[in-house]
């Protein structure tokens, strides 16, 4: 990760981690998206969330 400091603590460490459950464009889809958090490890914070595999939200009919 690029150098930045964390905007609670100051502190320079984090992680990326993904969430168990993927987002999905419908209830019914079988295709989803993770959701990616970059976050601090000494406070816990989350800085930024990022959606992996955007193109199954685009609309193409």
């Amino acid at each position: 990760m690029e150098n930045k400091s964390c905007r609670s603590c100051g502190s320079t460490n984090f992680k990326e981690a993904s969430d168990y459950f993927p987002l999905k464009p419908s209830k019914g889809s079988l295709q989803g998206a993770q959701k990616v958090f970059s976050f601090c490890i000494d406070c816990g914070i989350v800085d930024s969330i990022r959606i992996e595999n955007t193109e199954i939200f685009d609309n193409k009919d």
